[in-house]
């Protein structure tokens, strides 16, 4: 029996290799994944839109069964749309915890259907998140340890240095 399809989402502004990681996870586990670029008219990203599509293109590439998408509004919706009956969210601490699982929560009271499944980061990505990259790029710092090639790139380029 197939597996169900999975919507990972996310602003990805920029991806880590912690989102990454995530993605190579959750493609072993299901059949299908989408990565769901949320567009947020509240939020005023670094990467625009199509910048942060293409550079989620680019970097998962390599991985037949994941699609990149975006959706707007509640992510509930997207993932009927899309067919999808689970939503994978990573895990950093446990202040991730309560937060996603509020909204876990909040997702299984409106759509009791779809599932979320919450994978835990490895340790060496405990600590990454976009806002970190971001600031360290933002000062000239190599963040490649904390990024894929492509979106280091990008930030050298962004920020001037490339």
């Amino acid at each position: 029996m197939p597996s169900p399809i999975a919507v990972y989402a996310g602003s990805f502004d920029p991806p880590t290799l912690g989102h990454l990681d995530l993605m190579e996870r959750a493609a072993k586990l299901f059949d299908r994944v989408i990565i769901a670029v949320g567009r947020h008219p509240t939020r005023n990203p670094l990467f625009t839109f199509d910048e942060r599509l293409a550079l989620l293109a680019e970097v998962t590439k390599g991985i037949p069964n994941l699609t990149v998408d975006s959706f707007e509004g509640l992510l509930y919706q997207y993932c009927e749309k899309a067919g999808a009956r689970v939503i994978v969210r990573g895990l950093r601490a446990a202040t991730d915890f309560e937060y996603e699982l509020q909204i876990a929560h909040a997702n299984a009271d409106m759509a009791p259907h779809i599932d979320t499944v919450f994978l835990p980061t490895r340790t060496n990505y405990g600590f990454v998140s976009a806002s970190l990259v971001r600031e360290i790029a933002s000062h000239g710092g190599d963040v490649s340890h904390y990024a894929p090639p492509a979106v280091s790139k990008a930030l050298e380029k962004k920020f001037g240095r490339g």
